[in-house]
């Protein structure tokens, strides 16, 4: 593993105005592109992407390149889909890429375009990103002021459309499925697959749909080298990923760092995370997100990527990293959590819309109202065992995994609850 040389998708974000199109040229911007449409072909776009080893930053960590690849041949028209409806609680580095650097977004759009032979794209937005939206609408202007976006780009022949479309606020239009119903005016609510996307997705044609973070290391590929790219992380893991770092830590923040660093790393580094507050001991874990299943204190030496978190029995998800310390009551967390998912859940099918209603009844009974009932245990063990593998998406699965991992690592907890009678044992979740 590599130490980080330079920062790929949090590149030049510190430089004042480098959101303006003038100045992101300046220091290199849209060169990529050149070289995409005068030195290149798309099929070569593809096989850098495919060769570089570029994973899916969205949470499913798919080979990039490998999913461009599954458009069928001759059909037509093609679309890219960008998903910004960045909503995963303990994520948050879209917003910050998007506020300080959209145009590196724009050109990584343009590129994936001209790579998949698409001349249409659509950034979805979440829609409480109101400034960062307009801060999108803004660069893409510029950029078909400029020539870089409309038609006949830089002379090359290539035409490209690019819109920007806000959300509604709703967690569930970040699944791809559900995003592209909610981009054509239905309901956000999820699809059955198959089909995929990338062969009937966006009006019935082929879709590809990318995240944020996917589409900002396109550029660096193209302009660097596939050997430059493949020299940060691991083998399996290669490049860089913006860790978003929350919780009882003393610096949370975007940090960039390569595939392969230790949580011990992230957390403790001054340069990072700083350490936990009042240096009170990691009690919780959570690395990938809300969806993502715990890890505890002991297990921060385990590698930050995909492979070792796997293998650790959690995911590396959207790389929203929550600690913890042990101030906090795993059964209230998972509480807290949960009535998230509760929220969010689209209603489509009965596993998710129900399971994840008796998860936070049954909850809320044990912790809010401190009336645990015998039987409380084995009733949320049974619950979300009927949710596991039993929903159109994997909103039904996110839920799952709060509960499912508080009473596997922490389950003197809640039969503490109720052998006390719940209240007299609840201690708030602060300050995450």
């Amino acid at each position: 593993m590599s130490l980080l040389k330079e920062h790929i998708v949090l590149r030049d974000i510190e430089i004042p105005d480098i959101a303006d199109f003038e100045v992101y040229q300046q220091h290199g911007g849209y060169q990529a592109l050149r070289m995409a449409l005068t030195q290149k072909s798309p099929a070569d776009i593809v096989t850098m992407v495919r060769d570089a080893g570029l994973r899916g930053r969205g949470g499913a960590g798919f080979p990039t390149g490998v999913k461009w690849g599954f458009l069928p041949k001759g059909v037509y028209p093609r679309y890219l889909l960008c998903n910004c409806d960045e909503s995963e609680p303990g994520t948050f580095n879209n917003h910050q890429i998007i506020d300080r650097n959209p145009h590196q977004l724009i050109e990584g759009i343009i590129i994936s375009s001209y790579a998949i032979e698409c001349h249409t794209a659509y950034i979805y937005a979440r829609g409480e990103f109101a400034t960062a939206s307009r801060t999108l609408e803004h660069a893409v202007a510029q950029a078909y002021a400029s020539g870089f976006v409309g038609k006949n780009i830089l002379d090359s022949g290539f035409d490209l459309d690019i819109y920007v479309h806000r959300g509604a606020g709703a967690y569930i239009c970040g699944e791809e499925t559900a995003l592209m119903e909610s981009l054509e005016g239905k309901i956000g609510q999820p699809r059955l697959k198959p089909p995929f996307p990338a062969v009937e997705g966006f009006y019935a044609k082929p879709t590809i749909i990318n995240n944020v973070e996917t589409l900002m290391n396109v550029p660096p590929i193209v302009q660097k080298g596939v050997d430059w790219y493949r020299s940060f992380g691991t083998e399996k893991s290669p490049g860089t990923k913006a860790f978003s770092l929350c919780g009882h830590v003393n610096k949370p923040g975007n940090y960039e760092l390569p595939f392969g660093v230790t949580l011990r790393e992230l957390i403790y580094n001054p340069a990072y995370g700083g350490g936990m507050r009042e240096d009170r001991p990691v009690k919780i874990v959570v690395p990938g997100g809300a969806s993502a299943p715990w890890m505890t204190g002991d297990q921060l030496d385990v590698p930050l990527d995909y492979e070792s978190l796997a293998a650790a029995g959690t995911m590396l998800g959207s790389g929203g990293v929550i600690v913890l310390n042990d101030t906090v009551s795993a059964p209230h967390v998972a509480y807290k959590f949960d009535e998230f998912f509760k929220h969010e859940s689209c209603g489509k099918c009965t596993p998710c819309r129900e399971g994840t209603y008796w998860l936070v009844h049954v909850l809320e009974r044990m912790i809010e109202q401190g009336r645990p009932q015998p039987d409380d245990i084995p009733v949320l063990h049974d619950i979300y065992k009927q949710i596991a593998g039993n929903c159109l998406c994997l909103l039904g699965e996110s839920a799952v995994m709060p509960i499912k991992s508080a009473m596997a690592l922490f389950p003197e907890e809640f039969e503490t609850l109720v052998r006390a009678n719940g209240s007299k044992h609840k201690i708030e979740l602060t300050g995450a």
